[in-house]
């Protein structure tokens, strides 16, 4: 039988814009109401630069509170969700070893709790927390390293993968690597787990990779108490009926050939390659009905068909997504182009019902996003409804449909990067309300694939066309990239792209932070350099860029100002005048060597005479981290610029538009031994509340601003190419200034 597949990428797009008006007041579409930070559930006395994870998450029985594993903190959290918008730090509990999953019976928590004291000698146990007291009151021995637990639907059944994974840095990770894993089950009898009940289901023998080591990852159970498990690393799935503890089907998770893809780990998302008999290596598995099941394909040894698949228990392949997933996240800029062997590698699946509707949620760990489909039943192919920002990593998903509730739990911690930390995201099911998410998408190129895009770093307007703005990528990609976007459509759409080239081809090493058009036609663009790259020191460039993308000209500072500059050097342009009288303004991010501490430059470059000249600018000072500029746009008699710190989440103090005037300012020349003049500035617009209004965490990199023919304003943050970030962007219309 040949799988169905998506709807074609060509029409994905539409249907993204489709979602954002709900066609009547029966349709619904979940938003997200929170984020809860990791960090804030520290219990007394722990340091909170130490790593934190919210990696799998479950929720009492009464909907109030969730509960995530803490693996590098060997704990497990509480998050108190009685108001769900408003989500509370409710302690942690300590435990001897790191947990992996956890379920709820009644007023009983359940972990899998691994102690190994290495891969070789994996050891484990069953926790059981009472959730009244908060405390441990029996540990079992499950004789080995448990991954995943599960529940049945009436509560008498657990299951627990005991997965015993191999050591990946012996030999290549290759199998076998004994002990060999195991699936292992108990009753649960009025709230105790029956310890003569334990059944070792014995999985060796069944899969063709490394049948005698295998390597149970995921474990889901159906309302008939049948348990599904994927062996991850052996591409085999096995159906085990509980009562009787005996294997009634198993099979190969098979493979999939993947067209326009891409392959490369070179700075450019090329849809143009292709992978053959890729092993699906499914991670996740959920019962859809008694029937059916979805699997996640991350894969982690060979395989990784970057998409979910839906099979029934007898085996049968009834749905492959193939490369639509991973199209949908190139066209909201979250494809993450470092990591190509795995591709947006997805990880996480929940299933559940709401309003009588079987839903299917898939989340990709990498690109940090979750699919929400609407099963159709049978073999038919799930409807796309629509895509969610997932925080970083998003692997733990669990719905609440008695509350209209659905939540991720994103493990990664990168505040020693300064990044965000491990958070909980809720989302609420909103009848008749519009996706909030996504706010900016890709249409389809000349060749019907996704126009690939992500790290907006510099925004311009049409001088002519209300609604059409221009946008560059920075050095997140080997390609220099100039983007046009409709910002009159919901969300805004990224239409067409324009390549830089230098000699006939792709203009290479260049780091683009901001674009102006010019009254000529065409454009200018400055390059960020960095003099103190040790391995590759560039230079700030101001480059005028003809409207098909050829670099007519590339203009470098006076060799004795170039010396001052440092790692932080052009960072926005924009153009006053026109003819004779046409004047280049470059904001400078940062204090270069010689300007007095708090203060940076805005650099003017006259074209009719090649002049340098420059005033300055003062920075707001802040408590934590840097200050400076990412963005100016010309505004009445003088300029707009986005000053911001470089600070994430709840640090993130200063995010603004400020305007300066340049009536009666003479640039002294660059370089020169005079006084420049030193602006003055008020602010036009604080963003932190726009920044905070989607309920994630505060965005560091606002650095696009542009206001369009009609006077409408628009910002929007750079995501760094889904390279240590969520990939989330924001896309934000300010309306008119005034």
């Amino acid at each position: 039988m040949r799988p169905m597949l998506l709807a074609s990428v060509s029409a994905a797009v539409l249907a993204l814009v489709a979602l954002a008006s709900p066609s009547s007041a029966a349709d619904a579409a979940f938003n997200r109401i929170a984020t809860f930070n990791v960090v804030e559930n520290l219990p007394a006395g722990t340091d909170p630069a130490k790593s934190t994870a919210a990696e799998i998450i479950t929720f009492t029985e009464d909907g109030n509170t969730l509960i995530y594993s803490d693996s590098p903190g060997q704990r497990i959290g509480f998050i108190d969700i009685t108001d769900p918008a408003a989500p509370k730090p409710a302690g942690v509990v300590a435990l001897d070893g790191e947990p992996t999953t956890t379920v709820v019976i009644g007023g009983k928590a359940y972990v899998g709790v691994n102690t190994s004291e290495s891969k070789s000698k994996p050891s484990g146990h069953l926790a059981v927390v009472d959730l009244a007291t908060r405390k441990v009151e029996d540990k079992i021995d499950i004789g080995g390293q448990p991954d995943s637990i599960t529940k049945s639907p009436d509560g008498s059944y657990l299951a627990i993968a005991i997965e015993n994974e191999r050591d990946e840095d012996l030999d290549d990770g290759a199998l076998p690597q004994m002990p060999a894993g195991n699936l292992t089950t108990f009753e649960v009898k009025n709230g105790r787990v029956v310890d003569e009940s334990r059944k070792v289901i014995d999985l060796t023998g069944l899969a063709a990779v490394a049948p005698e080591d295998p390597e149970p990852e995921y474990v889901d159970i159906n309302s008939r108490n049948e348990v599904v498990v994927t062996l991850q690393e052996n591409n085999h799935i096995v159906v085990v009926d509980l009562p009787t503890g005996k294997v009634t089907a198993h099979f190969s998770a098979g493979t999939v050939d993947l067209d326009q893809i891409d392959t490369k780990k070179d700075g450019v998302i090329d849809l143009s390659g292709s992978k053959k008999a890729v092993p699906r290596e499914p991670d996740t598995v959920q019962w859809i009905d008694d029937d059916r099941f979805v699997i996640a394909n991350e894969g982690d040894w060979k395989g990784g068909t970057r998409g979910f698949s839906i099979f029934d228990k007898t085996g049968k392949l009834l749905f492959e997504s193939g490369n639509a997933p991973e199209h949908l996240a190139v066209r909201l800029g979250h494809y993450p182009d470092k990591r190509n062997k795995k591709g947006i590698e997805m990880e996480g699946a929940e299933v559940a019902t709401f309003d009588g509707e079987r839903l299917i949620f898939v989340a990709s760990e990498r690109g940090s996003l979750v699919f929400v489909y609407r099963d159709k039943g049978g073999a038919e192919a799930p409807e796309l409804l629509q895509v969610l920002p997932g925080g970083i990593g998003p692997e733990g998903l669990i719905a609440i449909p008695a509350r209209e509730l659905f939540v991720t739990a994103a493990e990664t911690d990168l505040r020693k990067k300064g990044g965000i930390g491990s958070v909980v995201t809720v989302y609420q099911r909103q009848p008749g309300a519009k996706p909030a998410y996504p706010t900016i998408v890709s249409a389809d190129g000349p060749d019907g694939l996704p126009i690939w895009w992500s790290a907006l770093s510099g925004f311009a307007a049409d001088a002519k066309e209300p609604g059409k703005l221009y946008a560059v990528t920075d050095s997140a990609y080997a390609q220099a990239r100039i983007l046009t976007v409709d910002a009159t459509a919901t969300p805004a759409r990224i239409v067409a792209a324009t390549v830089l080239t230098k000699d006939g081809a792709p203009a290479k090493g260049l780091d683009l932070e901001g674009i102006a058009v010019r009254p000529e036609g065409g454009f200018w663009v400055v390059s960020e350099g960095n003099p103190e790259n040790k391995e590759k020191a560039t230079q700030n460039l101001l480059l005028r860029v003809d409207a098909d993308g050829t670099v007519a000209e590339e203009i470098a500072l006076p060799e004795a100002v170039a010396a001052q500059a440092g790692r932080f050097g052009f960072e926005g342009v924009a153009v006053i005048g026109s003819g004779a009288d046409e004047t280049v303004w470059i904001a400078v991010q940062r204090e270069w060597k010689d300007d007095p501490k708090g203060f940076t430059k805005l650099i003017a470059y006259k074209p009719a005479d090649k002049s340098w000249g420059y005033v300055r600018y003062p920075l707001d000072a802040s408590a934590k981290g840097w200050v400076g500029l990412s963005e100016l746009a010309p505004y009445k008699d003088g300029l707009i610029a986005i000053e911001r710190d470089n600070q994430i989440g709840s640090d993130a103090a200063i995010k603004k538009l400020a305007y300066v005037s340049l009536k009666g300012v003479t640039p002294v020349v660059l370089g020169s031994e005079d006084k420049p003049a030193e602006l003055t500035k008020s602010e036009v617009k604080d963003l932190l509340s726009l920044l905070q209004a989607p309920h994630g965490y505060v965005l560091d990199k606002v650095e696009s601003f542009a206001i369009d023919a009609n006077g409408n304003a628009f910002i929007v943050t750079d995501n760094d190419g889904v390279d240590g970030s969520s990939g989330e962007t924001q896309f934000i219309s300010l309306g008119k200034l005034d």
